[in-house]
C-alpha cells in the first residue's frame, strides 16, 4: 500500500532504482517476433490473456496505446460450442481488430479441434491455456494440471495445430504445479514436437499463484533447450523490465500481464524503448482521467450500461492505486453506477499529481498468498495416461464460471 506516502522525486527517466541504468534498445538489438509464416510482431510484446480483463474493450484500449498483439481472455471451448451467450460475447471482436488473437481453454482434444475449426478462418493467432492455477480448473484436470500428463498435452496440441492450418498456435504454461511437480521441461519438448509456434513460460508454479518473485532462470533454461521461440512472463512491471528479461534470458518476446491493469500506456512506453527512445514520465492524474472515462465508455458500449459500469469499478481501483487520497476515492468508485458518478469520484484527486514512483511495482490484481493445488482424485497415479479427464463440472458450471470471472 503506498497511499499517503511521499512520492519520490526523480530526475531524468522515470524508473525505479533497479531499472535506472538499463539502456534503451540499440538498433538491431531485438528482432520482430515471428509467429508462423504470416504474423510478425513489433515490438515483441503481447498483452497476456487474463480472465475478466482482456475483453474487447480493454484490448482496443491497449491497441490504441501501442500493444501489437492482444490476446483475448480465456474462452471455454465447451461453453462456446454449446452456445453460451456470454462466452460468445467474450469471443467476439471488433471488425477492425487485427491481429485477432484468442486463448482457448479445454482439456479435451476433440473439443479443441472442433472449436478451432470453427474459429480459425477469422483469427490470426490462437493460444492454448495450460497454466491456469484456479482451483475450479485444476480440480477437473484443466489448466496447469494438463502438463502433468505430457501425452495428453501432446494430443491436445496436435489437434489444435492440425485444425488451425496456417494460423499459429502457441501455448502458455507455468513452471509446474509446485516445486515438487515441475512440468515446464516436458511442456517445452511437447510444444516443439507438435508444431507450436512458440511457448510462453510464466516463471511461477500454480502453487505460488502470484506470490514471490518470478523465476527468470527457468525461462533462460527453456530458451536453451527449446527449438521454438520462448516468450517470458512474470514480474515485468516497468517497460525497462522487458528489456532486462530479454537480455538476461534470451527469450524472443515478453508477455505483459498485471502491470498494465490501470496502466494501458505501458505499451506506449514499451514501444518507445524498443525503438531506442526514452519513454518519458507516465501521465498525471489530469491526463489519466480521460483515459478512465474512455475505458468506462468502451465497457458500457460493449456490455451495456449496467454491467459495463460494474466492470469499471475494479478498473477505477486499479487506475487510482498509489495516488494521494486514493483510498477515499476508491471507496466511492466501488459504488459507482453511471459515468457521472465516476467523474465525481475522480474529481477528489489532485489533477496535477505526478504518477507515484512506488506504484510502478504495486500489485494491482492478485494477493501474495500461495495455495495447495487441487487435482482430480488419483490424477497422479498414471502420468502417461492421455485420456481427457471426465470431471464433474458441467457446461452450466463452466458458463457460470465464465460469468463470474468476467465480472457478471
Amino acid at each position: 500500500m503506498v497511499d499517503n506516502d511521499e512520492t519520490p522525486q526523480t530526475t531524468g527517466r522515470f524508473a525505479t532504482e533497479r531499472n535506472l541504468n538499463v539502456p534503451v534498445a540499440s538498433p538491431g538489438e531485438f528482432k520482430p517476433l515471428q509467429l508462423g509464416k504470416k504474423l510478425s510482431i513489433w515490438p515483441p510484446v503481447l498483452l497476456a490473456p487474463m480472465a475478466g480483463v482482456t475483453n474487447p474493450p480493454f484490448r482496443s484500449l491497449c491497441r490504441d496505446s501501442g500493444a501489437p498483439l492482444c490476446v483475448s481472455e480465456m474462452i471455454t471451448a465447451r461453453a462456446w460450442l454449446r452456445g453460451n451467450k456470454l462466452t460468445h460475447l467474450l469471443a467476439s471482436s471488433a471488425e477492425d481488430e487485427r491481429p485477432r488473437s484468442f486463448q482457448i481453454y479445454s482439456s479435451d482434444p476433440d473439443e479443441v479441434r472442433e472449436f478451432i475449426k470453427r474459429l480459425a478462418p477469422g483469427v490470426d493467432h490462437i493460444d492454448l491455456n495450460f497454466g491456469c492455477p484456479v482451483p475450479k480448473v485444476t480440480r477437473v484436470g484443466g489448466g496447469s494440471a494438463i502438463p502433468l500428463k505430457p501425452r495428453l498435452l501432446a494430443r491436445i496440441l496436435k489437434e489444435a495445430v492440425g485444425a488451425a492450418g496456417e494460423v499459429p498456435v502457441t501455448i502458455k504454461v507455468r513452471k509446474g504445479i509446485s516445486d515438487d511437480l515441475l512440468t515446464w521441461r516436458d511442456s517445452g519438448r511437447v510444444a516443439s514436437e507438435e508444431g507450436a509456434a512458440a511457448i510462453c513460460l510464466h516463471g511461477r508454479t500454480a502453487a505460488q499463484l502470484y506470490s514471490g518473485e518470478a523465476d527468470w532462470d527457468s525461462i533462460t533454461q527453456l530458451v536453451e533447450a527449446s527449438s521454438i521461440p520462448v516468450l517470458g512472463n512474470g514480474d515485468i512491471w516497468e517497460c525497462w523490465d522487458a528489456l532486462r528479461m530479454m537480455r538476461e534470458t534470451g527469450c524472443m518476446g515478453v508477455v505483459i500481464g498485471r502491470a498494465c491493469l490501470g496502466r494501458p500506456w505501458l505499451f506506449r512506453e514499451l514501444a518507445s524503448i524498443f525503438d531506442g527512445d526514452d519513454p518519458g514520465p507516465p501521465p498525471t492524474i489530469k491526463e489519466i482521467i480521460p483515459i478512465i472515462v474512455d475505458h468506462a465508455t468502451r465497457l458500457m458500449d460493449f456490455f451495456g450500461p449496467d454491467l459495463g459500469m460494474r466492470q469499471m469499478r475494479k478498473w477505477g481501483v486499479w487506475y487510482t492505486k498509489g495516488f494521494h487520497g486514493s483510498s477515499a476515492v476508491r471507496e466511492s468508485i466501488v459504488r459507482v453506477s453511471n459515468l457521472e458518478d465516476l467523474k465525481t469520484a475522480l474529481e477528489k484527486l489532485n489533477p496535477e499529481e505526478s504518477f507515484p514512483l512506488l506504484a510502478l511495482r504495486a500489485n494491482r490484481a492478485k494477493g501474495s498468498r500461495k495455495q495447495r493445488v487441487v487435482l482430480p482424485e488419483r490424477y497422479l497415479d498414471n502420468l502417461e495416461d492421455d485420456t481427457p479427464p471426465k470431471g464433474p463440472i458441467s457446461v452450466a458450471e463452466m458458463a457460470a464460471w465464465d460469468k463470474a470471472l468476467s465480472g457478471g
